[in-house]
């Protein structure tokens, strides 16, 4: 059986399903979840101008009201990737410690 490979974006899994955008890899301890709210049209491309990020831990012993650790709402989807790659990187930190 073939591996499936993601698209990757700064060394972190990028998976897309309609407007949500899961950014990390599931077998770490947070992923961020960016869930796109709104675009416009520029000529041909759609651009997301309001996106909403969350960064989720992954750890299967949380209760559901404790999963989501931070969030906020940024204006453009490189914004959102943006924070979102660093908040992985200093909550993974955080909990290998």
């Amino acid at each position: 059986m073939a591996e499936k490979s993601f698209f990757m974006y700064k060394g972190k899994p990028l998976v897309r399903n309609k407007n949500i955008i899961y950014y990390g890899n599931m077998y770490e301890d947070f992923v961020a979840m960016l869930k796109i709210e709104s675009c416009f049209n520029l000529k041909d491309i759609e651009i997301a101008d309001k996106v909403i990020l969350r960064l989720i831990s992954t750890d299967p012993d949380i209760s559901p009201q404790d999963v989501v650790v931070k969030h906020t709402v940024k204006g453009s989807l490189y914004e959102a990737l943006d924070i979102a790659g660093i908040w992985i990187d200093r909550y993974t930190k955080r909990a290998a410690v």
